[in-house]
């Protein structure tokens, strides 16, 4: 019934709110003189007539008084500090007037009190406050959650001002209730802040037992994320739910709510700080030119697209063959142009980077002046179970895209790799490799019979008939010798990727919110861990220091094994591990075994002699590769077999140009798999 009124009275328009409210300050004026009465007589007050003028004195006074204050324009049930601040004022300067009123009453023969005009007002605001207090407390549902026992009681990490903050906003949330404070600061514990206790983190144990605390908040926007990583590794202790604050710059406009708490990011746990770019260099560099990414609707392209706009280049081109996630970054992009006021042209470009001949067109039409190739099958066993179209999208698309740019003088071409290009042991890291090879091979070679048809047929010349390959051809200009000596190839190296569609983070956090279990693949497995914005800085910063032929790496800091990521954030979800050991715990790991092409360990250098560069965590590798005459022919020969679907070929192919790669005994290859039982 009450949640029924509570709900009833909420929906009532502003004005009628605005008339009740002003209706109970009209009685409680009057409840204010008569208790004044009472008090000073020492009785019960019987009024009389002559004690009129100072009843109805009291609502005359009051009321335009608090409209002019804008007491009727709070929301009672988000009123606060400020609020009674605002009542406080307003009762003062009515007090003013009705003191003298009374007065004059007295002195005019009414027989009023003098004392009334002084207990009046101060009633008034203890009434006017309390009622105030008492429908915030009922109208944000506060009651209700106390008298069902079902709110969350949790502590706020951080005693500074978004600490106090936080705090005030969620003192508005009936589902909460702060019991205080943890600061490492000497000089803040014992203190208080808005009557919450500041404790040291030694207290937590008893927090957490005796109070009933089974959640923490970080409110410590400017830590680093070594000592977050500290304060984490502290709380894994104990059976609590961490969660993290919005920005200083949402606390401070108000616009925090239960939706904004956020669980964890995970980079807190690894406890890496992100590499900072030259922003200034990027702008120098890449400021009012053309730019054209590949693979713009993805995880790193687009997040390339998003760093290249803050820098205003002439024209951003978007390709890719995905249409609502070209369509999803071109609508976000248009958004962050406004806001940003940009007058960058962004152009959305529907089309594969398999399709030499469409690709050709649309990069002759704009000529940009720098190309990101990020567009690539990056998930492992799906391209172990598809390998000849990983060949064809991977390598042999990144051939297309490199001959292009020689043709067309592009002055600079990035590749986006990644670590599994190194000693790999699956199709995809051979195929990245194999690009990276190729653009070695073409940055290397500075001979002036290097013509268009030294590269190898691009794309789809194998299926057309002989007098269109003939008129193609006629089409093709040759290369020169300042034509190649004008496009910079980079390759940039990095590890896994945070929030991208294959990243294990998402899928820990599914599992967890299931109830388990938490699937790995071994529990001896390591990856290197990067943000995504982090990768695409990267990719930018390296591309601008590129001589030509570059292999970049990110000195990435330790690798971290996947099964104490998975225990890291169930236990900071508040749940505990199941095993042999607690058989109780809440979710259990299980290992599920390596799929095909995976191995334990990922690397990010082929060879031992990485060398530095300006940037202080870029290095860059010294990686052999094969000339290119030689390289050409064996290029064609892996086209051939993948576009005849040769499994078995293709794979010795890889095998013998890519230095490392050992492929399984198996053929997991569908098409292939389906052929044997057919046959």
């Amino acid at each position: 019934m009450q949640v029924t009124m509570r709900h009833k009275i909420l929906s009532w328009p502003r004005p009628m709110k605005r008339i009740v409210a002003a209706l109970f300050d009209l009685v409680l004026s009057f409840i204010a003189v008569w208790a004044a009465f009472s008090l000073r007589l020492d009785l019960l007050h019987m009024p009389q007539v002559k004690d009129l003028w100072a009843y109805l004195a009291a609502p005359v006074l009051a009321i335009p008084i608090f409209i002019r204050f804008g007491l009727y324009r709070a929301i009672f049930r988000y009123s606060g500090y400020g609020a009674l601040g605002a009542v406080v004022q307003a009762v003062a300067v009515y007090s003013l007037g009705y003191a003298v009123l009374i007065l004059y009453l007295h002195g005019a023969g009414y027989g009023v009190p003098r004392s009334v005009g002084l207990l009046q007002p101060i009633l008034l605001l203890l009434l006017a406050g309390g009622m105030r207090a008492a429908a915030r407390f009922w109208l944000s549902g506060h009651f209700s959650a106390i008298r069902k026992g079902g709110r969350t009681h949790l502590l706020i990490y951080g005693a500074g001002d978004a600490g106090a903050q936080l705090a005030q906003s969620l003192s508005e949330r009936s589902e909460f209730k702060v019991v205080g404070f943890i600061d490492d600061a000497r000089n803040r514990q014992g203190s208080s802040i808005n009557g919450k206790t500041v404790y040291s983190q030694d207290e937590l144990s008893w927090l957490v037992d005796d109070r009933g605390v089974t959640d923490v908040l970080l409110a410590m926007p400017s830590a680093s994320r070594e000592q977050r990583k500290k304060v984490l590794e502290c709380l894994r202790e104990y059976p609590v739910h961490v969660r993290s604050l919005p920005s200083v710059t949402h606390l401070a406009q108000g616009k925090i709510d239960i939706a904004d708490l956020r669980e964890l990011d995970i980079e807190d746990l690894l406890g890496r700080d992100p590499v900072e770019p030259d922003t200034q260099l990027w702008t120098r560099e890449i400021a009012r030119k053309v730019v054209l990414v590949t693979g713009a609707g993805g995880s790193i392209g687009s997040e390339l697209c998003r760093q290249i706009l803050a820098t205003r280049p002439a024209k951003l081109l978007l390709v890719d063959h995905n249409e609502y996630g070209l369509y999803a970054i071109h609508a976000e992009l248009e958004r962050l142009s406004e806001q940003i006021s940009s007058e960058t042209q962004i152009v959305p470009l529907l089309g594969s980077v398999r399709d030499y001949w469409g690709m050709r067109k649309i990069v002759r039409t704009w000529n940009p002046a720098w190309i990101y190739h990020a567009a690539a099958y990056k998930h492992v066993p799906m391209v172990e179970h598809n390998p000849a179209e990983g060949v064809l999208n991977n390598t042999m698309a990144t051939l297309n895209l490199a001959s292009i740019a020689l043709e067309c003088g592009i002055p600079n071409f990035v590749l986006v790799s990644t670590d599994k290009a190194v000693r790999p042991t699956n199709i995809m890291g051979a195929t990245k490799r194999l690009a990276e090879l190729v653009l070695q091979a073409l940055a290397a070679e500075r001979k002036p019979a290097l013509t268009s048809e030294m590269l190898g047929l691009p794309g789809e010349w194998g299926t057309l008939h002989a007098q269109e390959r003939e008129s193609m051809t006629a089409q093709r200009l040759p290369f020169t010798v300042s034509t190649i000596n004008r496009t910079r190839f980079a390759m940039v190296r990095f590890g896994n990727v945070l929030g991208s569609s294959g990243s294990v983070v998402p899928l820990f956090r599914r599992q967890i919110a299931e109830g388990g279990p938490i699937t790995i693949t071994d529990t001896e497995v390591t990856r290197y861990f990067m943000t995504i914005p982090e990768a695409a800085q990267l990719v930018i910063q390296a591309g601008i220091m590129a001589e030509g032929g570059d292999v970049f790496v990110l000195d990435m800091g330790e690798p971290v094994r996947i099964v104490d990521l998975a225990r890291r954030m169930v236990e900071l979800s508040g749940l505990s591990i199941r095993d042999e050991v607690r058989p109780n715990g809440d979710i259990e790991i299980k290992v599920v075994g390596l799929r095909p092409g995976e191995k334990l360990y990922e690397e990010l250098l082929i060879g031992n002699d990485p060398q530095p560069t300006r940037h202080q965590r870029i290095l860059r590798a010294r990686e052999n590769f094969m000339p290119w005459p030689m390289f050409r022919e064996k290029l064609q020969s892996i086209r051939h077999s993948a576009e005849n679907n040769d499994i078995g070929t293709l794979r010795l192919q890889l095998a013998e140009l890519v230095d490392g790669y050992i492929p399984s005994e198996a053929v997991v290859d569908w098409v292939t798999q389906a052929e044997e039982v057919v046959s």
